[in-house]
């Protein structure tokens, strides 16, 4: 009787180690830095977050999210990197050129995702996009490669078109390339090309005031994350000016604005949590390749066009993917 017992408390010693390993792998909380230039109400990172739940992060549970919110004030970010690196979050996400770079500045070791980015080889953020090397990958909005799409797509609004202007955020590393790219499109079509500079919400008035005393007729903006955060701004300012512009993100259009093309940021924004959980589960960042979009999507809204007084051609609304009435 002794032995039976004695082999069986063995047994249940020796069973023990895999069910409390188990255990401690079921309680693991993952804490994830989220480095953001938007404010704290914006919509992409609860794009991110569900994201997440599909795969089964549930926050509280399974994942804790550190937010730093720099609303528009980049320069608060190198400070905001620098202190998730000091918590020693897991994994880093990020927003956008300014937002990784701030990240990719403050650590080499701990794993960096973009949400989004504009052109991350040009702007040192990784080595190549099949094989990123180093901390960082994710996603981009192949920005450069459309900016003479947007342009092409301006024209066909506003035929009588000679001077274009170009808004950039200066302090985004994808501006010199985009600029580039918009001023070749622009000569291909004898246009003349004016750039505007708007390094933070406050210089926003003052390019478009710019514009107007420029006689551009029509205006394109980069896509970035200030301008982006900064929507609302950017369209009311676009109709005041009466200028007819379009940007590089649905949302823009949905807030008012004339028209866009590029890819869906919100998906990008969701389909990021795949890249955090595979490198959850093991996967290097080094070793995921960064992803471009495969789809565009034209978007336009027919009232902003009514109250500027353009008629859009319909061939152009049935190459649309949405018209908003």
């Amino acid at each position: 009787m002794r032995r039976r017992t004695f082999l069986a408390g063995t047994g249940a010693v020796l069973l023990a180690p895999p069910f409390a390993t188990e255990a401690q792998q079921a309680a693991r909380v993952w804490r994830i830095g989220v480095l953001t230039s938007a404010p704290a109400d914006s919509p992409l990172l609860e794009a991110f977050r569900q994201g997440m739940r599909d795969l089964g992060y549930v926050d509280g549970k399974n994942v804790q999210f550190e937010y730093r919110f720099a609303a528009g004030k980049n320069d608060l970010l190198p400070g905001f990197a620098a202190d998730l690196v000091d918590r020693r979050v897991d994994l880093i996400f990020t927003d956008g050129n300014a937002t990784v770079h701030a990240a990719k500045n403050a650590t080499s070791t701990i794993p960096i995702v973009m949400g989004t980015s504009g052109d991350p080889i040009s702007s040192g953020a990784v080595k190549s996009l099949s094989r990123p090397g180093g901390n960082v990958t994710g996603l981009t909005l192949l920005g450069v490669e459309l900016s003479g799409k947007r342009l092409e797509l301006i024209y066909i609004v506003v035929p009588t078109l000679t001077t274009v202007g170009f808004l950039v955020n200066p302090t985004n590393p994808s501006a010199p390339p985009l600029q580039k790219e918009t001023e070749s499109a622009a000569l291909s079509r004898r246009l003349q090309l004016v750039t505007f500079g708007a390094a933070n919400p406050t210089e926003l008035d003052a390019a478009f005031k710019a514009a107007t005393k420029a006689h551009v007729k029509a205006m394109i903006t980069m896509p970035d994350a200030m301008f982006w955060n900064f929507r609302q701004r950017l369209v009311v300012l676009a109709a005041t000016t009466r200028l007819p512009t379009i940007f590089g993100e649905r949302e823009f259009v949905e807030a008012g604005g004339l028209m866009s093309y590029g890819a869906s940021v919100s998906g990008n924004f969701r389909h990021a949590a795949a890249y955090v959980d595979k490198i959850l589960k093991g996967a290097k960042p080094a070793d995921l390749p960064v992803e471009q979009p495969t789809k565009f999507e034209l978007v336009i809204n027919l009232k902003t066009a009514k109250a500027l007084g353009l008629t859009i051609p319909p061939s152009l609304l049935a190459r649309a993917d949405e018209v908003i009435q």
